[in-house]
Order: C-alpha cells, then structure tokens, then sequence
C-alpha cells in the first residue's frame, strides 16, 4: 500500500460537475493498493494517518494530529502510485492491484478511518477525477507498508 499524504487548507474532488468530496482544514490521500495487500497493511495505514502530527502547535511545531485541529480526510484511489517507469517510455502497472482486489480493500480502509473517528470523504473508484487542491506548507509525505 502506498499512500502520497498531502496536508491541505482544502481539497475538493470532482467527477464531472459533480463533487464526490470535499475538505477544509487535514490531509488529502492518494491511495495506491497492490496484489499483496491485506487487512494488516490497511490498519497499518489508518494508524499512521489518524495519530499522524503534522499540524503546528501554539509555538509552532508540527505536534497537533488531525482530531486537535478538527480536520478531515480525502482519500483518492491512485493506481498510478505503482506505474513502474523504469523500461520504456510507457509505465507498467502490473504492480497495481486489479479492481475486483482494490475496490474492497480501499472500502475497507475508508472504514477504518472513520472508525478511528475522522471525518472522511472521497473520491470516486475508478473514475477520472479532478483534484483540486491548496497545500498547507506544503507538506507531502509518502507512506508505505
């Protein structure tokens, strides 16, 4: 599982006209799953980004977590996160998981967010989606597990 964590002012997600997420003040998640993921990873990553303390205290050090602030989640499905460009000039995505796998374990780890008690919106799977985002910062951090 990998994840590019961006720490945002507000981020919105768009399906078309539509909006299918939107957050003010807290992290927006691209998500990239692969063929060996499991439960584990999942709740890995839930941790991670729940107790993560990226947001500046009174004096202004990164000390304060996502529930100090009140802030969100958007998390958005991004396969591309494993596109192998090492050969070629066209990257390979045979690393990313397929979507009968990555459907349920992405569900899956939206849930786990919330029962963490974050408020959590999203993206669409497997759509073409326009983020739109401001940075808080920026701070971008990659996870993976």
């Amino acid at each position: 599982m990998r994840v590019l964590l961006q720490r945002v002012s507000r981020a919105e997600v768009r399906v078309g006209e539509r909006v299918t997420g939107a957050i003010g003040t807290g992290f927006l998640l691209l998500v990239g799953l692969t063929h060996a993921d499991t439960e584990l990873q999942l709740a890995w990553m839930a941790e991670k980004v729940a107790g993560l303390r990226l947001f500046a205290d009174a004096e202004g050090k990164m000390n304060l977590a996502l529930d100090d602030v009140g802030g969100a989640v958007l998390v958005v499905s991004q396969f591309t996160l494993y596109g192998d460009a090492q050969k070629g000039r066209r990257p390979s995505f045979v690393d990313a998981a397929r979507p009968e796998l990555a459907i349920p374990l992405y569900e899956r780890f939206v849930a786990m967010l919330r029962e963490r008690g974050l408020k959590v919106e999203t993206g669409e799977f497997g759509a073409m989606m326009d983020v739109e985002l401001v940075n808080d910062g920026p701070v971008t951090l990659w996870l993976e597990r």
